[in-house]
């Protein structure tokens, strides 16, 4: 059980939030939080690396040289990779890099960075995040505050929060949909408007 502070437009507090999702310190789980960083950082991967084994580079039919008297080593291919020009012995071919994470252990890396965020004071819900759209008008309510850096999470997409968020160097914006565990850890401070924390909660419930 746990009373989270809300905070209004200006940043000053208006109310409160109950929840029956633990944020004690001692449900922050940082193995879980590795492990789902982890599999972010590996789906991020292209794995498009590509090389030539002796089989696909081209050519090398005819043996490059008779097989006894020249005082060499007997070769019966020039593609072989013992010759320049040839194949690459266990080298790089395409492949998916994806790790799978299960919803359970998902929820227990969720739990715990909204725990560690609220124990360490770097939790601030908002009613609502008003914008215009304008970088430099967000980026003076953000700095004022002492919010940078910060990760913005909006309850819907096409907010306006976000848009006026994209150019600025030390902060990113996200709706709630797509919450990422590894932008959470990245970033000082998590400013997440009261719905999209609401959503996050009833995940974990």
């Amino acid at each position: 059980m746990a009373d989270i502070n809300v905070l209004n437009n200006k940043f000053e507090k208006s109310g409160s939030l109950s929840t029956d999702v633990n944020l004690d310190a001692e449900v922050i789980s940082a193995p879980s939080v590795h492990q789902v960083v982890k599999a972010t950082l590996a789906s991020r991967r292209q794995g498009n690396a590509c090389t030539k084994n002796r089989a696909k580079v081209r050519g090398g039919g005819a043996k490059p040289f008779k097989q006894k008297g020249t005082g060499r080593a007997r070769q019966g291919s020039s593609r072989s990779p013992l010759m320049v020009g040839g194949g690459v012995v266990f080298g790089p071919t395409p492949r998916d890099y994806t790790q799978s994470v299960n919803k359970k252990m998902m929820k227990k890396a969720i739990q715990s960075i909204l725990a560690d965020k609220y124990q360490a004071g770097k939790l601030f819900v908002v009613e609502t995040l008003e914008s215009n759209g304008k970088t430099k008008d967000m980026f003076k309510t953000l700095s004022e505050r002492n919010l940078l850096p910060g990760l913005v999470v909006t309850e819907s997409r096409d907010s306006m929060a976000i848009r006026a968020t994209k150019n600025i160097r030390n902060a990113k914006s996200m709706a709630v949909e797509g919450f990422s565990v590894y932008e959470a850890v990245k970033f000082e401070n998590l400013i997440i408007e009261k719905a999209a924390l609401e959503k996050l909660l009833g995940k974990l419930g």
